[in-house]
């Protein structure tokens, strides 16, 4: 991420095409919260977001397991992708628990959700803490160069200075920006990509957007699959405006889909189906 504004995040919500992106998910936000399901049961809504934005984040992350089958495992030990679901669920029970640190210190929260990510799996000594110079990464769909250890030290204050300073960048912005450049960093000696999504999630409930958690733009990132996915990091990765754009849209799409999948949890309640 770069750029020479004073704001940059806010100078990022003029790109084209960005302005149309966050108007059109504000729009979508609003007609899901104003559904006559979320007057009574909104937490049960909220609870359906939680398990289905876990079992995208997990697809992308390579577990792409039926949602019933999330549903009905309890044990998620044992093999790779019964760990990697186990993980996304964690994480997105945590994220609603960690607001008010992350406006105050970014980098803790990031810390606590790689702790919370690694659950144990992970060497006592590579938990929670950025990668040093030599420690290898495991975060096979990412394949962009990755950055040195000195870098990722560099950014993440960067980073974590634009989150605390606030500005007036819209929240599709600035999550998008946060979930891009922790992808870029792979900050973590594994579990990038999902505390990279938990990361977004907390943005977007703790700027009022989304404040209930029920617009889970990780299964709109799952649903429009990992080549889209990779191929809209790429433009963020280029850092030019035409890529960043489109990753900020891509991202932007994800949540309308986290919300058109939302919306049918409401429809089923109200129906009395779910």
């Amino acid at each position: 991420m770069s750029t020479t504004a004073s704001d940059p995040l806010a100078a990022l919500g003029s790109l084209p095409g960005v302005p149309d992106a966050v108007d059109s998910v504000r729009k979508a936000v609003d007609r899901v919260y104003g559904h006559r399901v979320m007057r009574r049961r909104s937490n049960e809504v909220t609870a359906e977001a939680a398990l289905r934005g876990s079992r995208g984040s997990a697809a992308l992350a390579g577990a792409d397991w039926n949602l019933e089958e999330v549903r009905r495992r309890t044990d998620f030990s044992g093999e790779d992708e019964a760990r990697t679901v186990g993980a996304a669920l964690r994480l997105t029970a945590e994220a609603g628990q960690l607001l008010s640190i992350w406006r105050q210190s970014p980098l803790r929260v990031l810390a606590r959700l790689h702790l919370v990510a690694a659950g144990g799996a992970t060497p006592d000594d590579t938990v929670g803490r950025p990668r040093l110079a030599g420690e290898i990464v495991d975060e096979p769909l990412i394949e962009a160069p990755l950055p040195g250890s000195e870098e990722v030290a560099g950014r993440l204050e960067g980073l974590s200075s634009l989150i605390i300073e606030g500005g007036s960048a819209p929240a599709l912005v600035t999550a998008a920006v946060v979930h891009g450049e922790l992808l870029a960093l792979r900050p973590f000696g594994s579990h990038n990509g999902l505390v990279a999504r938990t990361a977004e999630r907390i943005v977007l409930i703790g700027s009022g957007l989304d404040p209930k958690s029920i617009c889970p733009a990780e299964v709109g990132h799952a649903e429009q699959g990992r080549a889209a996915y990779v191929a809209a990091f790429e433009g963020y990765t280029a850092g030019t405006p035409e890529g960043m754009a489109a990753w900020i849209t891509h991202c932007g799409r994800s949540i309308e889909l986290g919300v058109r999948e939302s919306t049918a949890v409401c429809e089923a309640l109200q129906r009395g189906a779910a």
